[in-house]
């Protein structure tokens, strides 16, 4: 049998053993906690926020994403005030503490879509520090929801306009409509395909130089004609930049100028003396008295004419009054037939002519 000496040396070397996988397994916790000391002094400090957004006791403390500690506490304030309905206590290293103005804002963030929520803590810009207990001010996020919510909105009109255009083309492949028949009819690919053949057929027949746009292309003769009048025309322009022609002294001829330019300053004198009153024209435009003077005429014409109208004087009785009307009607009767009985019978007046001598 072992002496009891070896047994407590045994039973020394397993309890060393043990202290020490312990000390080990202590030291794996730490690596895979990501905590730095173990005998760092905590302190606490707090923010308050509008919406804990699914945020639990024990997610990280980061300090412009470095880790500093641990939420301890998500709970209701219970305050009303916007950004004041939830607390969050903190627990974070005191060794920490200098680094974190007191301007520094606290926010909940999350690695991805799917990750865990944490604090998340941005350096501020003041000199003096938070203390311990201290508070941390919030960022407020409620502009952002609300472009968040209102987005749904965007989205669901997307989603609408995505699944009309997934049915367009659901018809187009389909070939319903016009583009879809002509993407999958064969009868439209067969008549555009024909009218190809058509448009070449022209091509080629305008390339060999039949018809009239092709002799326009390949005809030396039209290009000949085209020449002869371009020489034409250049010819005719030489002319007139010599002055030759009537065009050409138009252009050139000094006199003909100097002619167009006293008669416009001729009319120009004739203008001003009817504005001045001046010569028949311009009193006619102008004189007061002979504007007076027709005037009173035109008065005396119109009351003429209203005497005629009432049957007043000769002209009057001639117009209104039947009797009038009735005896120079008798005399060109009468008139008319001594004019017939002297043509019929001139001897008659004659004879009393005679016999009047």
């Amino acid at each position: 049998m072992p002496s009891a000496k070896k047994v407590r040396w045994a039973q020394l070397r397993v309890g060393v053993m043990a202290i020490a996988g312990l000390l080990l397994l202590a030291v794996l916790i730490f690596l895979l906690t990501g905590e730095r000391r173990f005998f760092a002094e905590k302190v606490t400090i707090h923010t308050y926020l509008d919406d804990s957004a699914a945020l639990t006791k024990g997610a990280p403390v980061r300090l412009n994403g470095i880790l500093i500690g641990n939420v301890t506490s998500v709970g209701l304030s219970g305050e009303t005030a916007p950004l004041r309905v939830i607390r969050v206590d903190m627990e974070v290293d005191r060794t920490m503490l200098p680094s974190i103005p007191v301007d520094s804002v606290a926010s909940i963030t999350a690695e991805n879509v799917l990750g865990t929520k944490y604090i998340n803590i941005k350096i501020g810009q003041s000199k003096t520090t938070v203390q311990p207990g201290g508070e941390l001010a919030s960022l407020d996020t409620r502009e952002f929801d609300e472009v968040v919510a209102s987005g749904y909105a965007t989205m669901t009109a997307l989603r609408g306009i995505l699944k009309r255009v997934d049915a367009i083309v659901g018809d187009i492949e389909e070939g319903k409509g016009s583009i879809g028949k002509l993407l999958v009819d064969d009868e439209l690919y067969s008549r555009l395909t024909g009218t190809v053949e058509e448009a070449q057929k022209v091509t080629a027949a305008i390339s060999s130089g039949k018809g009239t746009i092709g002799r326009l292309l390949y005809d030396d003769r039209l290009y000949e004609e085209v020449r002869s009048s371009m020489a034409r025309v250049d010819n005719m322009l030489e002319q007139i930049e010599q002055g030759q022609g009537t065009a050409g002294r138009f252009v050139k001829d000094p006199a003909l100028y100097d002619e167009a330019k006293q008669a416009i300053a001729e009319l120009r004198q004739l203008t001003a003396d009817l504005n001045a009153g001046k010569g028949t024209a311009g009193k006619l435009l102008k004189d007061e008295a002979l504007h007076n003077q027709i005037a009173s005429t035109l008065r005396r014409v119109e009351h003429s004419i209203d005497q005629i109208n009432t049957g007043q004087g000769t002209l009057g009785q001639l117009m209104v009054n039947p009797q009038m009307y009735e005896s120079i009607n008798g005399l060109t009767r009468e008139m008319n037939d001594l004019m017939k009985d002297f043509r019929a019978n001139p001897k008659k007046f004659l004879s009393v002519k005679l016999s009047l001598f």
